[in-house]
C-alpha cells in the first residue's frame, strides 16, 4: 500500500492491505546504505545516501575498482562470494565489520533474483560494547536446550533476547489455527503495561508479510520516525529491486502507523518457523529509536532457530505418543471384533480411552438402530444423542467434524444442542453405523490487544484503511464453539475409521458364513429326531415296545425343543431384544440336583460329582437358570473325559455355581472369545461335531440378564466356569464380576 491516497474510485478494504507489494518498497531505512550488482559485478542499484554515508561516488554500469570503498578487501571478498552464489541459487547472507569514511559498519551481502545486494549498516558508538554481550547470549542457548515444554522454552527465549538486545519489551507470540496470535511469554520494563495473555488478530500480519517472515526470519526497524531513502537504478533496469532478504528494507507506512499507535520507537521481530510454517514470533519493542548490531541480531536468530527445532521435537514427541496410544487402542478394538464381538460392544467397552484419545467429553455409538452413549447426561441430552445418527446420515459424508454449535442439529423444541463439537466416523453406511466424539461448549474470554478492527479513517497519510488507534485491552466472550480438531486427531480418526470399517465388514461376512453353517447344522440335527419320531410312530402302529418308544419320542422332542429355543434366543439377542425373564422364588439346590440326575441318565458316560448345600433360595427365572446349568454341564461333557464336578455355595448376597472338569487350560488367544457366538474353536470338536459355540454365549447372556456374571478359570488342572447370581436382583443394577477361585 503506497503512502499516497488510494487511486480514485478504488474501494478501501482490508484486501488492499493484503495486496501491498511490501517486498519492493523502492526505499530503505536511513541508518545504512545499499548497493546492488549484476552477476558480472556491474553496479545496478544504489541508495541515494551512498555518497554521504560511505564517502564514495557510484557509477551505474561499472564494476568496483580495487581502490573503490577505500580498497576494503573484506567488502570485495563478500561481493565476489555472493556472485558465486547466484549460479547456485542460494540465499546465504554473509557479514563483516568494516571501517569506511571514518565510521564503523556491519556489511551484509546476499544474492537474490540474479543480483548481489550489499548493505552497509551504521553502528552506534556504543555498539561495540553491546556486541560484547553476544557471547553471553550464546550461553543462553544451552539453557534453552534443557527445557522440556513449549512454555518454558518461550519464557527462556524472551528473557534471553531482552538481555542480549536491551529492548524495553520482548514478547513471544504463538499463532493459532486461524492465524491470530497470543502473547504467551513476555519480558518487559517494569513501568510498562504487560501484554501477556493478549490476542492479536490475523489481519495484523497480512499474508504477504507472513511469506516474508518465513524466508527472512529477522527484521529490524531502528527508528519508527525515519525518512525513507529512495533507491536509484540504472536506466536499463526497469524492474523494481526485490528486497525480500534485505536487512534495510523500508517499512510499509501502515505498519509504521501501527507501531506509532503502540507508542513504539523501534522494533525487531524474529520468526519461529516450524516445518516451513510461521509457528510463532519473538517481537521486540523499544520506546525510543534503537539500533542492534548485526552480530547480536544473528545471535537472536540462532536462538529462534534452536527454539523452532526444540518446538518441532516436542511436537513430534507428543504426536508420536498420541499416535502410538491410538494404534494400541485401535488394535484392542479390532481384536475384539475379529473374535466375533459386536462393534457396539467393542467400541463401548473402550469408550473411556477413546474419549481420552480424542480429548472429548462424550461418545455416541450407533448400529442397526441401536444407540449406546458414554458420558452423556440423562434426559434431554440422551434424546438429542438418539437423533444424532439420523442427522449424521443426512450429511452424506464418511467423516463429519464441526466445532460450532450452530452447525449441529437442534432439539425438536428448537433449543440449542448440548454439544458444540463433533467428530463422527461412519463405519457401516447401510446400517447407520456411527461413532461420534462430542465436545461441550468452550466459553472463552479473549483479551484482545485493542479492538480487532481496521477502519477507513483519516490517518497521517490521508483517507485510507487505518490500523486501530488504541491497544488498550478489549475483552470479548466467545460462546457456542468448541476447541477445533487438530490434524493429529483427524489422522487418528481416519485410521480408526479404516480399521473399524474393515473389522465390521469382515465380521458381517463371517457371520453370514456361520449362519449358513448353522442352518445346515440345524437341518441335520432336526432331521435325526424327526426320523426317530417317524420310526417310533410306525412301531406304535404295530403295538409293540410302547415304553421304549415313549422314551424315544420324549428325548427327540426335547432335542428339537432345545434347538428351537437356542435359535429363538440367538434371534432375540442378535436383534437387541434381550431374553424374556420371569423371576420367582426357587431353590437352586433342587434345580441343580435334578439337572445332574437327568444328565447322568441321558449320558451314561458322564461321571458327575457334586458339593451342594441343603438349600439355597434366590429370585430367578427357573427355566433360564436350568438352561444355563444344562449348557455348562453339556460343555464340560463335550470338552472333558466325562468327569464333571458341580460346586454350589452362598457368598454373601450371591449364589456361586462352579462347574469344572479335568482338561488343559484354554489357549490364551481363545479366552477372550469364549462367550461369543459362532466361535471358530467350537467347530470340528470330535465329541460335538455339530457344535456352534452357542451354549456358553447363551449362558453368559442369562447370567447378565439376572445381573450376575460368568467367568472362566483354570485351577489345579481343572477347567472351571464360575457363575455368580444375586439372591435378590435389583432393577437397573449393574452385573457383578469376580474371578473364579476353585471349589
Amino acid at each position: 500500500m503506497r503512502s499516497s491516497s488510494s487511486p480514485e474510485g478504488e474501494s478501501l478494504t482490508l484486501d488492499n492491505c493484503a495486496r501491498e507489494p511490501i517486498h519492493i518498497p523502492g526505499s530503505i531505512q536511513p541508518h545504512g546504505a545499499l548497493l546492488a550488482f549484476d552477476p558480472e559485478g556491474r553496479l545496478t542499484h544504489v541508495s541515494a545516501n551512498v555518497t554521504a554515508l560511505l564517502g564514495w561516488q557510484p557509477v551505474f554500469g561499472q564494476a568496483l575498482a580495487p581502490t573503490d570503498l577505500e580498497g576494503n578487501e573484506a567488502i570485495h571478498a563478500l561481493i565476489h562470494q555472493a556472485r558465486d552464489e547466484i549460479n547456485r541459487d542460494e540465499v546465504v547472507p554473509a557479514s563483516q565489520e568494516v571501517r569506511l569514511n571514518g565510521q564503523t559498519f556491519d556489511v551484509v551481502v546476499h544474492a537474490n533474483e540474479g543480483l548481489v545486494i550489499c548493505e552497509f549498516e551504521l553502528r552506534d558508538r556504543e555498539a561495540d560494547e553491546i556486541a560484547s554481550f553476544a557471547q553471553k547470549a550464546y550461553r543462553s542457548l544451552d539453557v534453552l536446550k534443557r527445557q522440556r515444554s513449549e512454555q518454558r522454552l518461550l519464557e527462556g527465549a524472551v528473557q534471553a533476547v531482552r538481555e542480549m538486545t536491551g529492548f524495553d519489551r520482548v514478547m513471544a507470540y504463538r499463532f493459532r489455527h486461524d492465524d491470530s496470535g497470543d502473547v504467551v511469554a513476555e519480558s518487559v520494563r517494569e513501568d510498562l503495561d504487560p501484554y501477556l495473555g493478549r490476542r492479536y488478530p490475523a489481519s495484523d500480519i497480512p499474508a504477504q508479510a507472513r511469506r516474508l517472515y518465513t524466508i527472512n526470519t529477522l527484521r529490524l526497524i531502528a527508528d519508527i520516525g525515519y525518512t525513507p531513502v529512495p533507491l536509484l537504478a540504472d536506466a536499463a533496469r526497469t524492474a523494481p529491486l526485490d528486497l525480500s532478504h534485505s536487512v534495510l528494507r523500508s517499512v510499509s507506512p501502515i505498519h509504521v502507523e501501527y507501531l506509532s499507535n503502540l507508542g513504539v520507537g523501534a522494533s525487531m521481530s524474529v520468526s519461529i518457523v516450524v516445518a516451513g510454517k510461521l509457528w510463532g514470533m519473538i517481537a521486540c519493542h523499544h520506546m525510543a529509536p534503537k539500533r542492534v548490531p548485526y552480530s547480536i541480531r544473528m545471535a537472536a536468530d540462532v536462538l529462534a532457530q534452536l527454539l523452532a527445532s526444540s518446538v518441532q521435537s516436542l511436537t513430534a514427541q507428543a504426536r508420536a505418543a498420541q499416535v502410538a496410544q491410538a494404534a494400541w487402542l485401535r488394535g484392542e478394538i479390532t481384536a475384539r471384533m475379529v473374535q466375533g464381538e459386536d462393534p457396539l460392544a467393542a467400541l463401548h467397552a473402550h469408550a473411556e480411552p477413546l474419549c481420552r484419545a480424542f480429548g472429548v467429553d462424550a461418545l455416541v455409538i450407533s448400529l442397526d438402530g441401536k444407540v449406546l452413549t458414554h458420558g452423556i447426561d440423562a434426559g434431554a441430552d440422551q434424546a438429542w444423542a438418539a437423533m444424532l445418527p439420523t442427522w449424521l446420515d443426512a450429511q452424506a459424508k464418511a467423516v463429519v467434524h464441526l466445532s460450532r454449535g450452530d452447525q449441529l442439529p437442534h432439539d425438536e423444541d428448537g433449543s440449542a444442542p448440548p454439544y458444540c463439537g463433533v467428530l463422527a466416523l461412519r463405519f457401516a453406511a447401510s446400517q447407520q453405523g456411527w461413532i461420534a466424539a462430542l465436545r461441550r461448549e468452550q466459553i472463552e474470554t479473549i483479551r484482545w490487544g485493542g479492538k480487532p478492527d481496521k477502519v477507513i479513517a483519516h490517518g497521517p497519510l490521508g483517507p485510507r484503511l487505518t490500523p486501530r488507534g488504541s491497544f488498550d485491552e478489549w475483552r470479548e466472550t466467545v460462546r457456542d464453539t468448541a476447541e477445533p480438531w487438530s490434524e493429529t486427531q483427524l489422522e487418528i480418526a481416519s485410521q480408526l475409521l479404516d480399521a473399524i470399517s474393515r473389522g465390521h465388514t469382515d465380521r458381517v461376512m463371517e457371520l453370514d458364513r456361520l449362519r449358513s453353517q448353522l442352518w445346515a447344522v440345524l437341518g441335520h440335527d432336526l432331521r435325526n429326531p424327526l426320523q426317530s419320531l417317524s420310526i417310533a410312530a410306525n412301531v406304535l402302529d404295530q403295538g409293540d415296545q410302547r415304553g421304549r418308544m415313549s422314551s424315544v419320542i420324549k428325548n427327540s422332542a426335547g432335542r428339537m425343543q432345545r434347538l428351537l429355543r437356542d435359535v429363538l434366543d440367538i434371534s432375540r439377542l442378535q436383534n437387541g431384544l434381550g431374553l424374556a425373564m420371569h423371576l420367582e422364588d426357587i431353590d437352586l439346590v433342587a434345580l441343580v440336583m435334578q439337572l445332574i440326575e437327568e444328565t447322568s441318565v441321558a449320558h451314561p458316560d458322564m461321571r458327575p460329582t457334586h458339593q451342594l448345600p441343603a438349600q439355597l433360595r434366590l429370585q430367578a427365572d427357573p427355566g433360564r437358570v436350568s438352561q444355563l446349568v444344562s449348557n455348562l454341564l453339556s460343555n464340560a461333557r463335550h470338552h472333558g473325559n466325562g468327569a464333571v464336578h458341580v460346586h454350589l455355595r452362598q457368598d454373601g448376597e450371591h449364589a456361586v455355581l462352579q462347574v469344572s472338569n479335568p482338561a488343559p487350560p484354554i489357549p490364551a488367544e481363545d479366552v477372550g472369545n469364549l462367550f461369543n457366538p459362532f466361535k471358530r474353536q467350537s467347530l470340528g470338536n470330535p465329541r460335538n461335531r455339530t457344535g456352534m459355540g452357542l451354549g456358553l454365549y447363551i449362558a453368559a447372556q442369562i447370567a447378565q440378564s439376572h445381573q450376575g456374571s460368568i467367568a472362566y478359570g483354570h485351577v489345579d488342572g481343572m477347567v472351571l466356569f464360575d457363575v455368580r447370581l444375586p439372591l435378590r436382583p435389583v432393577t437397573g443394577a449393574p452385573a457383578d464380576s469376580a474371578p473364579p477361585t476353585g471349589p
